[in-house]
């Protein structure tokens, strides 16, 4: 899972910094996407979550045959909703970014990016789907490779697509957005035939309207709460970028700069959360309480472990990183400051973060909506907005950290009483 989390936070990293190369002001737009990119990706793990809580649990009760069809009713839920998501996108590109705060040049910049990207997103949220469905079955190795190969197709024609070469002409904002699109149509290509031949999860006859459906609702009992709660946290950051609009574009760029670091700081416990979530349905599916605690228990600790080495490293290096992304001492500076508070409390959000995925997996899905919606906002821009007036974006991000620390220590507490109790 590490590999495969890796090569999707390697699309943002490499596109962030061959746009970095573009200017200040492409950086800047491609920034303000981030919270539109991050809820179609919140939709796309939504719906993955459901089909890896639904699939697995079937397959932990050995019901292959109930496996199969649930497997194509959820290809074709997803293809559904990113086409009607298409369609409003495309509409309200210029309204959207104005209100979180983009000036007309800028939009200008986002329309290069957004057009092509909303056209191409069926191309990003099906194999994303499918890709859960077959980690549902246990196997993380074949999806991870499948995104690895992905991520370096995607490396290779960023630089080709974005500046030009030979016959190929020089697209800016608008190549990125056609070199994830490209490599996400290899990896749709790649899942299809993995379900499809590999391990026979595709029902290629049809069914009724009416089983459809209760396939459906089975996959949004679980997959609206989860897509619900993913899509906070872009909401969430759409805010976040709004109240840093207000101190400063320095403060935009670097806090799209801080999350895409803060997303590869984070892999392990992506990875782990990812990894938890079809382990546990399988386990809660043949009734074995026991094991489900002890990896609850086993992956929260973990978290901590992983959340304290990556907060000492992000605090050693913080600059040079920043050299990287921009000449721009401003923006380095808060790019600095980014990545020396918040990842004190990464551990800790993490933790949230493990015990939500444990609670999707065991069909509790409002569990771990509460979780994150209080993490947001009730904690976390809340005190976002008070460290803006007091101390400038150094006090947002102070803020945000707070509010994942003491998210993490309410979970834990949760899940604790619920999954040691159920043990034997």
């Amino acid at each position: 899972m590490v590999i495969g989390i890796a090569s999707i936070i390697f699309f943002n990293i490499v596109d962030t910094f061959w746009v970095g190369q573009l200017g200040d002001d492409a950086l800047a737009a491609m920034s303000f996407t981030f919270p539109v990119v991050f809820v179609v990706m919140s939709l796309s793990m939504g719906l993955g979550i459901g089909t890896t809580s639904v699939l697995s649990r079937a397959i932990g009760a050995g019901d292959r045959a109930r496996v199969r069809r649930l497997t194509t009713d959820s290809l074709l839920l997803s293809l559904v909703l990113v086409i009607a998501f298409a369609g409003l996108g495309l509409a309200t590109i210029d309204p959207l970014f104005a209100a979180l705060g983009a000036s007309a040049p800028t939009r200008a910049l986002i329309r290069e990016y957004m057009v092509p990207w909303y056209l191409g997103v069926g191309l990003l949220v099906i194999p994303m789907v499918g890709n859960s469905a077959i980690r549902a079955t246990g196997d993380t190795r074949t999806p991870s490779i499948v995104m690895m190969v992905a991520g370096f197709v995607n490396a290779a024609l960023d630089p080709v697509l974005i500046f030009g070469w030979g016959p190929v002409p020089a697209m800016g904002l608008r190549g990125a957005a056609l070199a994830t699109i490209v490599s996400y149509a290899g990896a749709m290509a790649a899942a299809i035939y993995l379900l499809s031949r590999k391990l026979d999860l595709i029902a290629w006859s049809l069914c009724s309207v009416r089983r459809l459906l209760q396939s459906w609702r089975q996959f949004l009992a679980v997959g609206v709460p989860a897509a619900a709660t993913n899509m906070m946290t872009p909401l969430a950051s759409g805010v976040v970028t709004r109240i840093l609009a207000d101190i400063g574009p320095a403060s935009v760029a670097a806090y799209g700069v801080g999350t895409r670091i803060e997303s590869l700081a984070l892999i392990g416990i992506s990875a782990m959360a990812t990894a938890l979530a079809p382990f546990v349905g399988q386990n809660h599916g043949a009734n074995e309480h026991g094991r489900v605690a002890r990896a609850v228990s086993f992956a929260t600790w973990s978290s901590l472990a992983i959340g304290a080495a990556g907060a000492a490293v992000l605090a050693l290096v913080r600059f040079p990183i920043a050299g990287v992304f921009t000449d721009d001492p401003v923006i380095a500076d808060q790019i600095g400051a980014y990545l020396l508070i918040l990842p004190v409390s990464y551990g800790a959000m993490g933790v949230a973060q493990l015990c939500g995925s444990a609670f999707n997996a065991v069909n509790r899905p409002l569990v771990a909506s509460a979780i994150v919606a209080v993490r947001l906002f009730v904690l976390a821009l809340p005190l976002a907005f008070l460290g803006a007036e007091l101390y400038g974006a150094r006090g947002v991000f102070a803020g945000m950290a707070v509010g994942n620390a003491a998210i993490g220590v309410l979970a834990w507490v949760f899940a604790r009483r619920v999954f040691l109790r159920a043990a034997p």
